[in-house]
């Protein structure tokens, strides 16, 4: 099967498609994040902190690219956000990622999802099968049994694509950028710390926002900075690992930097991949409402992200913050043995029921 994008409305699915893969990545980093027991782990703290940032950048950077050739952004879609564990390829296999305290364990998964591509242009699809109602993020749109080889060939399609099909349009005297600029979220909006955020307008800076998107995960060219020389998501990890810094003209692998510790205990041990069943609301109902008023803000946090990208870019110096402040309700979570389950405590579950959130929002407006 050949991974070609051909049409306008496929480019569009594949971009709805990498904004759910870039938003994905959050509540993870999120959840290991808060796990991390306040006042330890500066250093894991900070790496983890700025990446969750980056990322929300490049989830506003699909849909710049979505808006730019006249599509529609839609973070209230349902399966948007993704039942974890979800599925991510990773060459000829997959692995899952959960939402896990922070750990050795959990600290090599995030490093599979920034990893380098690692055999540019071998394989673009590959056949996999899996069980109703899992997770797959990469699929193929429209054939739920093909996923791309890995993130990278993911985003080299959708590069081919925009080339193809703008090629395709110029040789009628038009053009595939056909989305209102007014749509556009630039720097003035949004400030990351890590590479500026531009309109996307033409082939050229689409390709730049492929490229930023990219070279922020895995490194420019096989180095492990950006063109930014900000070190790649990978490489911040990798210190964590090593438990060491980067130096400017290190090699992968190998930092040369000042040394630190991570506490690999200072940790609250979630229960992984906790579902909102999973607390029995007779025993803990303090704990179920503030599990199930997390998700209630989340998805009201995913609305204000979708009017955003929808013509409001303004609303997104209040929409980022606001990341941050989920820190308090996860908290509320996080510190609280589960009855259940010795040992282990509970989280925010990310199951987000539009529906239900909605009729929450209306019975409010009507007591008011």
């Amino acid at each position: 099967m050949s991974n070609t994008i051909t049409t306008l409305d496929a480019l569009k699915e594949h971009l709805y498609l990498a904004m759910q893969l870039e938003h994905a990545t959050i509540p993870p980093y999120l959840t290991a994040l808060y796990s991390i027991k306040p006042g330890t782990n500066v250093d894991a703290v900070q790496v983890i902190r700025v990446v969750a940032v980056e990322e929300m950048l490049h989830l506003t950077i699909a849909a710049n690219l979505l808006n730019a050739i006249g599509g529609t952004p839609d973070l209230t879609r349902p399966g948007f956000v993704p039942s974890y564990p979800a599925h991510l390829p990773d060459g000829e296999t997959d692995f899952k990622v959960s939402l896990a305290s922070f750990s050795k364990e959990t600290l090599a998964i995030f490093k599979k999802i920034e990893r380098p591509r690692l055999a540019p242009g071998s394989h673009k699809l590959v056949k996999r099968m899996y069980r109703s109602g899992v997770t797959v993020l990469g699929r193929y749109p429209g054939a739920s049994d093909m996923q791309y080889y890995s993130i990278g060939d993911f985003y080299a399609a959708i590069e081919e694509g925009f080339d193809r099909l703008e090629k395709e349009a110029k040789t009628d005297g038009k053009t595939i950028f056909i989305g209102d600029p007014k749509r556009q979220v630039t720097s003035e909006y949004y400030y990351s710390g890590g590479g500026e955020l531009f309109p996307v307008i033409d082939i050229e800076s689409a390709r730049a926002a492929i490229r930023l998107v990219m070279e922020q995960g895995e490194g420019a060219g096989g180095g492990i900075y950006d063109h930014e020389r900000e070190l790649a998501h990978y490489y911040r990890f990798d210190e964590l690992d090593r438990e060491r810094y980067y130096q400017p003209e290190d090699r992968a692998g190998h930092p040369t930097g000042p040394t630190f510790r991570v506490d690999w205990h200072a940790v609250y041990p979630v229960k992984t991949d906790l579902k909102l069943g999973d607390i029995d609301s007779k025993k803990s109902p303090e704990l179920y409402e503030a599990a199930l008023s997390f998700n209630q803000t989340y998805a009201a946090f995913l609305e204000l992200l979708t009017q955003a990208f929808n013509g409001q870019p303004q609303l997104l110096l209040e929409a980022v913050p606001r990341m941050f402040e989920f820190r308090n309700l996860m908290g509320d979570l996080i510190r609280n043995p589960l009855p259940n389950y010795p040992g282990q405590y509970a989280m925010a579950t990310f199951e987000i029921g539009y529906n239900q959130v909605l009729r929450t929002v209306a019975a409010e407006e009507a007591q008011a």
